[in-house]
């Protein structure tokens, strides 16, 4: 089967919005947790996210955005952008720099893209406002392109001129997996040699605290506690927004450009729980199944694989649902290496996956694995777990990274150092 290759990273996260940054945040354990002004307010209970810096995209009119002045967004293009697409097309520019692909391999019928999205909230609540306010015919005639689900993937196939295979998928929180996992599919099975995969999502008012209602979120006002997965005293994620693109390609396309890779993306699978709209399955089941048809696509065993980026969100039910699916997936003696990133990051909906995955390339690459931070009283639940409270630095083959949605929909992806 085609050998796929991770050829370029691009992120705009509460931890940095470049390479250099992100890693640097991972090695330190440095959150991007803060308190925004947009959430110091009495209609929100919650008070704290992970925030983008360099990044002030508060006006809806996107010609009043402030962003770094290196990316260039044509005029055209931005009229139609929310801000998750902004972040996405900044994300995307570093990926396509670092595997110095060109406008031709761009536009080459053999390079698609899917992304991974749950629109913007804002934009479809000030649209409808307008409407409400002003009759239809007032409505920005740019207003559906810019707001539903599918934003993401409309603006960067029209802005990058992408003539390959095209799609956004909506699973939730395993939303960008399952763009990965496709993607990953599409070029082993031939029908595209490269996919750019993208993963984003707003990071404002309305993104954020509608999570309230399903008392998901953390309520701790402290940044330095609020994200604490795996320790007994989590009481709800931490919401954030951002974006981060992959590209993957064949081994040969890459060697002819003469790219250094990351790692290889070798398997992946996914499973269902069939079970509850919203929470995890107790015994975490469909996970357990992603996890096992992840290994099997790999042709791994579980012994392989030697450290797991985990789902974990801080929320008490989908930390305990994780830990048992791990433990039957990797039962004892294997005393396997885990953590969860979302400490440092918030959860990224949609965009999680795809970002937790780019964080194990770096880790393959770079030869670090990060730590789980602000862990104060470990879960005992964690059992025969190694529940890595810092980072630690040794190069390793196998990464696994998983990712759980709404409906009990899980993917679990694998990666291999080169």
């Amino acid at each position: 089967m085609t050998e796929v290759w991770v050829t370029g990273l691009g992120f705009v996260t509460s931890i940095g919005c470049n390479k250099k940054d992100v890693t640097k945040n991972l090695v330190n354990l440095n959150h991007g947790i803060s308190s925004p002004a947009m959430l110091q307010v009495n209609d929100s209970p919650v008070k704290v996210a992970g925030t983008i810096k360099e990044f002030d995209l508060d006006s809806t009119d996107p010609e009043d955005w402030i962003f770094p002045s290196h990316y260039r967004v044509p005029r055209s293009l931005l009229r139609s952008f929310s801000p998750h697409v902004l972040y996405s097309w900044c994300a995307m520019q570093q990926a396509i720099e670092e595997a110095n692909l060109s406008q031709s391999d761009l536009g080459d019928r053999d390079t698609g893209l899917y992304t991974a999205s749950g629109g913007s909230m804002r934009s479809i609540h000030k649209h409808f406002e307008k409407m409400d306010r002003r009759g239809v015919m007032a409505c920005n005639p740019l207003a559906i392109v810019s707001s539903i689900p599918g934003t993401l993937t409309f603006n960067l196939v029209a802005g990058l001129g992408i003539r390959g295979s095209s799609m956004g998928l909506v699973s939730a929180c395993a939303s960008s997996g399952h763009a990965l996992g496709t993607a990953l599919d599409e070029i082993r099975l031939g029908r595209q040699k490269r996919m750019l995969v993208a993963g984003a999502e707003d990071c404002n008012f309305e993104s954020i605290v509608p999570f309230c209602g399903m008392r998901a979120l953390s309520l701790e006002t402290d940044p330095n506690l609020a994200s604490r997965p795996f320790d007994i005293n989590r009481n709800g994620f931490v919401g954030t927004g951002g974006a981060v693109a992959m590209i993957l390609e064949e081994k040969q396309l890459a060697q002819e450009r003469g790219i250094t890779p990351y790692a290889r993306f070798i398997g992946w699978g996914q499973g269902s729980d069939g079970h509850n709209v919203a929470i995890s399955h107790p015994e975490g089941r469909g996970l357990v199944d992603s996890m096992q048809r992840a290994l099997g696509d790999s042709k791994l065993m579980p012994t392989d694989i030697d450290y797991l980026n985990a789902h974990a969100p801080s929320t008490p039910i989908g930390d305990a649902s994780e830990l048992k699916a791990v433990k039957k997936v990797f039962p004892a003696p294997q005393s396997l290496k885990l953590a969860s990133t979302k400490a440092l990051t918030g959860h990224g909906l949609s965009l999680s996956s795809i970002m937790e995955a780019s964080f194990c390339c770096l880790s393959i690459k770079d030869g670090f694995l990060p730590g789980s931070a602000n862990v104060q009283n470990p879960d005992p639940e964690l059992g025969h777990l190694t529940l890595l409270r810092e980072t630690e630095f040794s190069q390793v083959k196998n990464i696994m990274s998983n990712s759980s949605g709404f409906g009990g929909a899980n993917v679990s992806l694998i990666f291999q150092k080169c």
